[in-house]
């Protein structure tokens, strides 16, 4: 096995460190309605031992009809405050198959200003399989106070982002699967028209990890390089709603990329307007 992101732990590690003063541990799980899953319920049913729930439908900007649109900082603070997390703490995200929505969990709290924040790899699937501790006890939390100061400068907005396209400033890397991303397989949304933004290059999140753990460092390079993807050059990552592009943006900071940003408003804002360029077929180039 090659090297390791320095941004994800492993079972053993955690599994030693549950104890550990500081370390707060967050379920960070969410589906799609077609996944047949239902993460609170899980959550409620087995978790890890002290973990919080972050919930991805709760956290998020009140004002905004897209989903999971990253929150005000202050509205952000509330959240992590009341799940008992502060800035200094070490964080560790887990979602259940693992690389799925944790990474997104991790990148807001990274947003927000906390630099201690890992993902667990191979995610809560593969830690209960493995017969680790879980627990289905309320994790009681004290207030605390997260002071955010956020990078507001990691946030493509929508102008920000048609500038992108229209310019080509910066690669585009949209982590949807091939068939959304070449606009032969529906949206899951309803509204959604089909392709991707003009110039974008697919890197589809699952390919960044095998069963749940993300890929070694070699092995996340050679995802980049097949999709076209020049690490020396700025990225902008985008998906269906932000959730799965912060999988592209924790492999690239695994790799020293640590200046990429995420499209918030990603292919919900983008393919559900009509006066903005969309592309179908496979990337070109």
């Amino acid at each position: 096995m090659g090297e390791r992101s320095r941004f994800v732990v492993s079972p053993d590690w955690l599994e030693a460190h549950l104890h550990d003063p500081g370390l707060v541990i967050v379920d960070g799980s969410w589906y799609l309605p077609d996944q047949g899953r239902d993460a609170r319920a899980e959550y409620d049913a087995a978790h890890i031992p002290g973990a919080v729930f972050f919930d991805h439908d709760a956290v998020v900007d009140p004002s905004s009809d897209l989903p999971h649109t990253l929150p005000a900082p202050s509205v952000f603070e509330q959240h992590a405050s009341a799940m008992g997390i502060a800035r200094t703490d070490t964080i560790v995200v887990y979602d259940g198959p693992g690389m799925f929505t944790a990474p997104r969990v991790w990148w807001m709290f990274r947003i927000m200003g906390a630099d201690s924040v890992f993902v667990l790899d191979g995610g809560f699937d593969n830690w209960q399989a493995q017969g680790r501790p879980v627990t289905d006890a309320p994790t009681r939390t004290a207030g605390t106070a997260f002071v955010p100061h956020c990078n507001a400068r990691a946030i493509v907005t929508f102008n920000a982002m048609r500038q992108i396209v229209d310019d080509r400033s910066a690669q585009i890397a949209d982590a949807r699967g091939p068939g959304r991303f070449a606009g032969t397989e529906p949206e899951p949304r309803a509204g959604m028209r089909a392709g991707h933004m003009p110039g974008a290059r697919n890197v589809p999140f699952g390919e960044l990890s095998d069963n749940g753990y993300l890929k070694d460092l070699d092995g996340l390079r050679a995802v980049f390089e097949r999709a076209g993807i020049d690490l020396d050059e700025p990225v902008v990552t985008t998906c269906g709603s932000g959730v799965t592009a912060a999988v592209i943006n924790l492999a690239l900071a695994s790799l020293g990329v640590d200046d990429s940003r995420l499209y918030d408003g990603s292919w919900s804002q983008w393919g559900g307007r009509r006066d903005t360029p969309v592309e179908t077929g496979p990337a070109d180039g």
